[in-house]
C-alpha cells in the first residue's frame, strides 16, 4: 500500500476501511499505558491490518501498538522523529513498514517478534537503533543502513540477516555477545565493495534513477538478479525499498531503449 504526499489532507483521525483493509489513523492519541489498552480494547485492536500517523505526529509513544498481531502495513509522515520502546512490538504480521523521513531515533525492543517483516529502510536522519529494536524478526534479510546510525546490542540478533553472517551461530539463533562490534561492522559492510555498487544504489535513501541506470548500463540487466553475500539482489532491495521512486520494470524499458539507440530523456 503506497500513500501519496498529497493524499494526507484527506485523512482525518479513527478506525475506517481503507483500500479494502481495516486501518487506523493515528492523531497522537495515546492508546498504551502500563501494560494496558487505552482507546480501543483488545479485540478492536487486533482487527487492524494497516496503521497510518497522520501529519503532525513526531512520537510514538512506549507500547502504542503493542500485540497488534494482525497489522501488515505501517506508513508513518514525515513528523514523526521518535519511535520509543515496545511501540510495535509482537505485531506478529507486520511485512512492510515506511519510516519517516525525519526519523532520528528507534527505541528499545521496538520491533521485537514482529516475525512477518523482511526488509527495513531507515532514513539518514536517523541517529539511533537502540538494543533489541529487531530482535526475533526472524524473516528480516533486506535492510538499508546509513554508516553513521549508531547500534544498541542485538538489534537484529536472532534474525535472517545475521543467520546470513560470518558470525558463528548458536543452536539458539544467537551470535555470541561477544561479537557485537564484529556484528555492528559486518552490518554496515554489506554492501560497500566495489561489487556491490549497484545492490548500494538500490537500498540507499532515495534511490536516484540515473545512478541506477549507468550501472545497469556499465554491468547490464542481468547484474539487477546478482544476489550479494547474503543473497540479496539489487532487484530485491528496490522493490522492497520503501523511498524508491523508480521500478525494475522502468529500469528495463528504459535500458532496451537505449540499447536500442532510442533517446531517453531523464525524468
Amino acid at each position: 500500500m503506497r500513500v501519496q504526499t498529497e493524499e494526507w489532507r484527506k485523512f482525518i483521525p479513527g478506525v475506517r476501511m481503507y483500500k479494502g483493509k481495516k486501518t487506523l489513523f493515528l492523531n497522537g492519541e495515546k492508546l498504551w499505558s502500563e501494560g494496558q489498552p487505552l482507546v480501543y480494547d483488545r479485540k478492536e485492536r487486533n482487527s487492524w491490518e494497516v496503521i497510518i500517523i497522520l501529519p503532525g505526529v513526531e512520537i510514538i509513544p512506549e507500547g502504542t501498538f503493542y500485540y497488534c498481531k494482525n497489522v501488515e502495513i505501517v506508513i508513518m509522515a514525515d513528523a514523526v522523529k521518535r519511535i520509543e520502546k515496545w511501540a510495535f512490538s509482537n505485531c506478529y504480521s507486520l511485512k512492510f513498514v515506511k519510516l519517516s523521513r525525519n526519523l532520528e531515533f528507534i527505541g528499545i525492543s521496538a520491533f521485537q517478534l514482529c516475525k512477518s517483516l523482511t526488509s527495513i529502510f531507515m532514513p539518514p536522519s536517523c541517529r539511533e537503533i537502540a538494543e533489541t529494536a529487531f530482535l526475533w524478526c526472524k524473516k528480516l534479510i533486506i535492510l538499508g543502513l546509513p554508516q553513521h546510525i549508531q547500534l544498541g546490542e542485538s538489534v537484529f540478533q536472532k534474525t535472517k540477516l545475521m543467520k546470513n553472517s560470518p558470525l558463528e551461530i548458536d543452536e539458539y539463533g544467537c551470535y555470541n555477545y561477544g561479537n557485537e562490534e564484529e556484528a555492528v561492522q559486518w552490518l554496515k559492510s554489506i554492501n560497500n565493495g566495489e561489487t556491490q555498487a549497484l545492490h548500494r544504489a538500490c537500498a540507499s535513501y532515495n534511490p536516484l534513477s540515473e545512478t541506477i541506470h549507468d550501472l545497469v548500463m556499465r554491468q547490464g540487466i542481468k547484474a539487477m538478479r546478482i544476489p550479494n553475500a547474503i543473497g540479496v539482489t539489487p532487484s530485491q532491495y528496490l522493490a522492497a525499498n520503501p523511498f524508491a521512486e523508480i521500478s525494475e520494470k522502468e529500469i528495463i524499458n528504459r535500458y532496451i531503449l537505449d540499447s536500442m539507440g532510442e533517446i531517453v530523456l531523464p525524468r
